[in-house]
């Protein structure tokens, strides 16, 4: 007797070419997963926006399959190296904070005028916290290949001369660890993406506030 073993059953191969051909027609191949475990890159993502300083406010800003798709075409261009991967998370920076104006209907200003909060104004808080999530977005469908998410940091704390300033951060395969603050630039202005040990060493009372 032949062993059945290991052998497909008769017509399996035209099923599995049918219904691969069926994903490509209707399109669902965009979702398939591009690395192992990640979530689909079209896969719609809602995120609550911070705004109004400290999260006093959040507004609903869905990022829908067309934007996973351009966030795949800006993340792709950096694929090649930790270095190139930072210069293409900038440009999804700006990209995401042109998409985060749709969902407050307000254009953030750079940094923090001192006073009421004000709906739409971000401090750092606000920042950091907005741009971690879209690093999460960006990692969990497979979009950072080579760096990963950490906690938010903070420096100052006043009675160390220096202001308080919270930023998101990722590190490198080498350990590195880099912050990706946005709250200098105007929306949808470059983030400063540079060395946490670099970045620690600023706002001190003596430079320009929250320098």
């Amino acid at each position: 007797m032949k062993s059945t073993k290991n052998r497909v059953a008769p017509g399996a191969n035209r099923l599995v070419a049918s219904v691969a051909g069926l994903l490509v027609a209707f399109g669902l191949a965009f979702a398939v997963s591009d690395a192992e475990g990640a979530v689909a890159v079209g896969t719609p993502k809602t995120i609550q926006i911070c705004h109004g300083y400290g999260c006093k406010f959040r507004s609903r800003l869905v990022l829908t399959a067309s934007d996973g798709a351009r966030f795949r075409s800006i993340m792709s261009a950096g694929s090649g190296s930790p270095k190139a991967e930072r210069a293409a998370l900038s440009r999804a920076v700006r990209y995401y904070e042109e998409r985060t104006f749709a969902a407050t209907g307000f254009r953030d200003r750079p940094k923090t005028r001192l006073g009421k909060p004000e709906r739409g104004q971000m401090d750092c808080i606000d920042e950091s916290t907005n741009t971690r999530a879209l690093l999460l977005y960006l990692a969990e469908r497979g979009l950072l290949k080579h760096h990963e998410v950490e906690r938010n940091v903070s420096r100052g704390f006043f009675i160390d001369k220096r202001y308080p300033h919270f930023t998101a951060v990722i590190s490198d395969p080498a350990g590195v660890e880099w912050v990706v603050d946005s709250w200098y630039k105007p929306m949808g202005g470059a983030p400063d993406i540079m060395p946490y040990e670099q970045w620690k060493l600023r706002g001190q009372f003596d430079s320009e506030p929250l320098n």
